[in-house]
């Protein structure tokens, strides 16, 4: 949704007197792309994912019948975790990344009620059922 004039002047305002209090902030946050900040949150999710499965693996290899399971279990554990902890890391910066979190949800008009409804649906129907019973209107 574009911003209105009004909105737009008072952006411009702001923007105007964040440079005249400090040039080289106001600098910095104009160069500064949101995506590149995602972009690498990706890399890192990608590679601690990467390094979840290399622990996975590595507790796999190092289990033996004849000792303790509680080292090697650990370590897959660990390596499942740091996988599980990845993935929900860079499913969370693609989606900012694509645009997917910052976009608000279109509002849906609200159905128009009477001026006694006080609830819509089905509710209003059992109430409006329970009151005809009581007044003997309804057998």
């Amino acid at each position: 949704m574009p911003l209105s004039e009004h909105e737009q002047r008072m952006l411009d305002q702001i923007e105007r007197a964040l440079y005249a209090e400090d040039p080289k902030f106001a600098n910095t946050v104009r160069q500064t792309n949101p995506s590149v900040h995602y972009k690498r949150w990706i890399i890192r999710a990608g590679a601690g994912f990467i390094t979840g499965i290399v622990l996975l693996l590595l507790g796999l290899l190092l289990s033996n019948p004849d000792t303790s399971m509680v080292l090697p279990v650990t370590i897959s554990v660990l390596g499942f975790v740091l996988m599980l902890a990845s993935f929900l890391m860079g499913a969370n910066a693609w989606r900012k990344a694509s645009g997917g979190g910052t976009e608000m949800a279109a509002e849906e008009p609200t159905p128009k009620r009477r001026k006694g409804d006080k609830r819509p649906g089905m509710m209003n129907r059992f109430e409006e059922r329970w009151r005809r019973r009581q007044e003997g209107d309804d057998q």
